[in-house]
């Protein structure tokens, strides 16, 4: 079956010509069907967010203050602005992901990149109304004292920073271990319960015709007059002497200067022994100008776009995230200091997918088929909404932080009371938004489990694993902007 068959994601056709595989070229067609559920579980769990914030924050004002239009003015400038800042780094980072040719990619970025924004155009749109209808039924709550959890774990930890920063990483890169051990995947019927009809017939090919299966199937065409059939029909011969090759169809003439050949092989697709064997096919000489597909060789086309293109998506995530802090913070040192921090989060997140998934565990309770890798395009989505999340959350820290950082107040009171201001409110919209997240775990499709409990995985690690050490990587660079 297509890569994804039962989605409406429309992908290219990898071929290649005398051995070397062809550029991707994408097609007009539907945006993956699958981005409805970013927008939706993201849309969610960032507009709660948002939202969450604004009110916090205004409820804190309007009890230090005690009038609603000062209380809302503080606010917008305030949070609002950081709202701004979170939405630019989250959507920005989720753009990067449409740089790569995959449509699949292609629909998850811009999903996610628009919702981020549209979640927080509502909030500064919408909320400060409610806020100034409901102000004067709003709950008084106590401003965060220099006394509290968050603000003395602040303190112990800006103690011994080094050791807490140390301490953490180990953590975290045990964590991203497993990630070493990435095996790539492809998504065919697997993916889908046993019961789906899909997978019945799929289960029964592998089961009964391993070797008649035309999903393992490589398929050589060959552009040559009519002419070249005793040249096609040597190199066929030289073709079937390949190692992984069982059977070769003779060349057939399809079209005025058209041929095809057919190729059998044993070995899965997607196996470390099924793309040895397009490689070899690929290295073959041929007599005249061949084009080969496949879904092996789908599989290899598509590693190699991304490849190709993940430095270019690397620097603009990079480049973006460490703008927008900048911009926000002042600060050249925290930028760089967060990013490393965020990349650690993003490749523990991995390093548990790679665990769960890869590995084939919990495979009851989770209800799915190990497919003995992870898939690529899942990967980089996982790793871009990780990296993202991470950095949404660190915003507001870094914001109020730099709010604290006012004359007279040293470094260090201004980290701890920025800390205890956002402790309980970063922690209840951390929970909220990965269960937002997380509910990508109850469909019966593998990919999204993947990413549903891999980025509920790193808000939470980023949460109350991170954040405890913000205080030893925010020391020496928080200053107001």
């Amino acid at each position: 079956m297509g890569r994804r068959g039962f989605d409406s994601l429309v992908l290219p056709t990898p071929i290649a010509v005398g051995g070397a595989p062809m550029a991707w070229d994408i097609p007009a067609g539907p945006l993956g069907s699958h981005a409805l559920n970013l927008v939706i579980g993201l849309g969610l769990g960032l507009a709660v967010d948002y939202s969450l914030f604004l009110v916090w924050r205004f409820r804190e004002e309007l009890h230090r203050d005690g009038d609603a239009e000062c209380a809302l003015r503080v606010t917008l400038a305030t949070t609002g602005r950081t709202v701004l800042f979170s939405a630019a780094t989250v959507a920005a980072a989720l753009a990067s992901l449409t740089v790569f040719p995959q449509r699949f990619l292609v629909s998850m970025g811009l999903g996610g990149a628009i919702v981020a924004l549209v979640a927080a155009a509502s909030a500064l749109l919408i909320v400060p109304s409610l806020l100034m209808l409901l102000s004067r039924r709003s709950g008084r709550v106590n401003p965060p004292a220099q006394t509290g959890g968050w603000y003395r774990l602040a303190h112990g930890v800006m103690r011994r920073p080094a050791l807490v920063a140390v301490g953490t990483s180990a953590v975290l890169l045990a964590l991203a271990s497993p990630t070493l051990g990435v095996r790539w995947s492809g998504i065919d019927a697997t993916v889908l319960p046993t019961s789906q009809s899909a997978r019945v017939v799929s289960d029964t090919l592998a089961r009964d015709f391993p070797v008649s299966n035309d999903a393992n199937a490589i398929l050589v065409v060959a552009s040559a007059p009519t002419s070249a059939r005793p040249a096609l029909t040597s190199y066929t011969a030289n073709l079937t002497g390949l190692p992984g090759i069982s059977q070769a169809s003779p060349p057939i003439q399809v079209g005025p200067a058209t041929w095809e050949i057919r190729l059998a092989s044993p070995a899965d697709s997607i196996s470390a022994a099924g793309q040895q064997v397009v490689r070899a096919v690929r290295a073959l000489p041929a007599p005249v100008p061949v084009l080969v597909g496949g879904s092996a060789a789908d599989f290899a086309d598509r590693g190699a776009s991304i490849a190709a293109t993940l430095p270019i998506a690397l620097a603009i995530l990079v480049v973006v995230t460490v703008l927008v802090l900048w911009l926000l913070t002042g600060s050249v040192i925290l930028p760089i200091k967060t990013l490393l921090m965020n990349a650690l989060t993003a490749a523990a997140a991995t390093g548990i997918l790679v665990f769960i998934f890869q590995d084939g565990r919990f495979t009851g309770l989770l209800s799915y088929t190990s497919q003995g890798g992870i898939e690529e395009t899942d990967f980089l989505i996982l790793a871009a909404l990780a990296f993202a999340l991470s950095t949404d959350y660190g915003v507001f820290l870094l914001a109020r932080i730099s709010e604290a950082r006012q004359p007279g107040v040293s470094e260090r009171e201004a980290i701890a009371t920025g800390m205890q201001r956002t402790g309980r409110l970063i922690t209840s919209a951390s929970i909220l938004l990965a269960v937002a997240i997380g509910v990508f775990v109850t469909p019966k499709l593998v990919f999204l489990k993947e990413v549903g409990l891999g980025v509920a995985a790193a808000v939470l690690i980023d949460a109350f694993l991170v954040r405890g050490a913000a205080g030893s990587i925010s020391d020496g660079a928080a200053r107001t902007p």
